[in-house]
């Protein structure tokens, strides 16, 4: 009951300081200051007259508040055209399309974008945890107000300014230019478009909103990589390229030829044996090319974690950077199952694999040992491995022990909080493909790979 009536309060809290941020004017937040210091200084009428300062001001706000009914926003409508994607940490430009359906030009409107509305649940309040939440003293704990500002600040996936709006002229499709910042990858909802108006004296605004639901794709944040030599060579692919985009076994067609003993009756080609009364057999072409691994550590204790975002971050730019269309590149990661994504040689694209990345979530049902039976199950075709790790334990060090005692070219990168030297283990014969990426130095660390 206690931590219920602290959501009420923290949500209704959150509520009107929304609403008086969009409400009040920064002339607006003057006045009402000076009217504050006029009535403190005011309060003995017979030694003062700032009484009579705060009367008039007191009065300027009251008016002002009034006219804002009159001075509202009349009939707008607005849509939005959004790009397919943008990506964490890099400005998204759009277009605003607004149409002022009265009959008279409407001038001095400010327009914001309002978001989904970003406060926690209950069940999210109560059953997440900020993290370093048990180095608080515990009347922090107990109240849980920065676990409410952690949330809230969670929740809020992008920021977004207001924009300052032309004269909008009667019955006529107005582009306006903005932009918004997304600060992390998903999915970005985007509910309605609200215009403001200030009143004749611009110290309140009437605010008019206009329900415009869309949502765009927020790509993961991409550090700059030099290109690097990827360990491993060729190997054989059974059933050549195509079996790469398929479930099952294919194979690389190249031509008919007469049947031989021992070939397999599934390779017949009936139609040219209904034609020369003779079994003919498809032909098919055993290809050899390099396959690589990128393989993305899910498995933290944290659901939401800082490191995971990063190791996300680095993925991608692994992905982004590794564009050889001679090569095939297999990203590997376990949530609710085990995945493996295949891009390169006409199979998919690098947006693709992105796209992923951007919707991939910490798992915590599964055991690290799911992620190295997948690729285990892969390590007959996989040319080498890059490693993106959350953590360098002994399960880790094993599982890069077994894939090396397999003959298999690996490489490792550790996402770490600090700066701290961890033993290579496995890697103490390889240190060169040993990397630890400091959260605080992960862009100089993949510049120098």
């Amino acid at each position: 009951m206690f931590q219920r009536y602290l959501y009420l309060n923290y949500r209704a809290f959150s509520a009107l300081k929304f609403w008086v941020k969009r409400r009040i004017t920064p002339a607006g937040w003057l006045v009402l200051g000076a009217t504050l210091a006029a009535a403190a200084l005011g309060v003995d009428t017979n030694s003062s007259l700032a009484y009579q300062t705060f009367a008039f001001l007191f009065g300027l706000i009251l008016v002002s508040a009034l006219l804002t009914r009159w001075s509202g926003v009349k009939r707008i409508r607005a849509r939005r055209i959004l790009p397919r994607f943008g990506s964490a940490g890099e400005r998204l430009s759009y277009s605003l399309i607004l149409c002022n359906e009265s009959r008279r030009t409407q001038s001095g409107l400010h327009a914001y974008d309002d978001m989904a509305d970003p406060r926690p649940s209950f069940v999210e309040f109560v059953g997440t945890a900020e993290p370093g939440e048990e180095k608080r003293n515990w009347l922090d704990r107990a109240y849980h107000y920065y676990r409410w500002n952690w949330l809230l600040a969670r929740n809020t996936r992008a920021e977004i300014e207001e924009q300052v709006l032309p004269d909008l002229s009667p019955r006529v499709d107005q582009n306006v230019r903005a932009e918004l910042m997304p600060l992390r990858r998903g999915v970005l909802r985007l509910a309605a478009v609200s215009i403001a108006a200030p009143d004749p004296f611009g110290l309140f605004r009437s605010l008019r909103k206009i329900p415009a639901p869309q949502s765009v794709l927020i790509l993961p944040k991409r550090y700059p990589v030099t290109p690097f030599e990827l360990p491993g060579t060729m190997k054989y692919q059974q059933g050549g390229v195509s079996m790469a985009s398929s479930i099952g076994e294919s194979e690389e067609f190249v031509s008919l030829r007469e049947y031989r003993p021992g070939d397999p009756l599934r390779r017949i080609h009936w139609k040219s044996f209904a034609k020369t009364g003779k079994p003919i057999v498809k032909e098919f072409q055993e290809e050899f090319f390099v396959r690589h691994a990128l393989i993305l550590d899910t498995f933290s204790a944290q659901a939401q974690s800082d490191v995971f975002e990063e190791a996300v971050s680095v993925a991608a730019s692994l992905a982004y950077t590794v564009q050889d269309q001679d090569s095939l590149l297999d990203l590997m990661f376990v949530g609710p199952q085990a995945y493996c994504f295949t891009s390169g040689r006409g199979v998919g694209q690098t947006e693709q694999m992105l796209e992923i990345l951007a919707s991939v979530q910490v798992c915590r049902e599964k055991e690290f040992e799911a992620l190295e039976n997948l690729v285990l199950e892969h390590a007959a075709q996989i040319s080498g491995c890059i490693c993106v790790f959350l953590d360098w334990d002994d399960s880790r060090k094993d599982f890069v022990r077994s894939l090396k005692a397999r003959g298999t070219p690996v490489k490792v990168l550790v996402v770490a909080e600090t700066d701290a030297s961890l033993d290579p283990g496995p890697m103490a014969d390889q240190p060169e493909q040993f990397h630890i990426l400091p959260m605080a130095q992960i862009a100089e660390k993949l510049g120098a790979l």
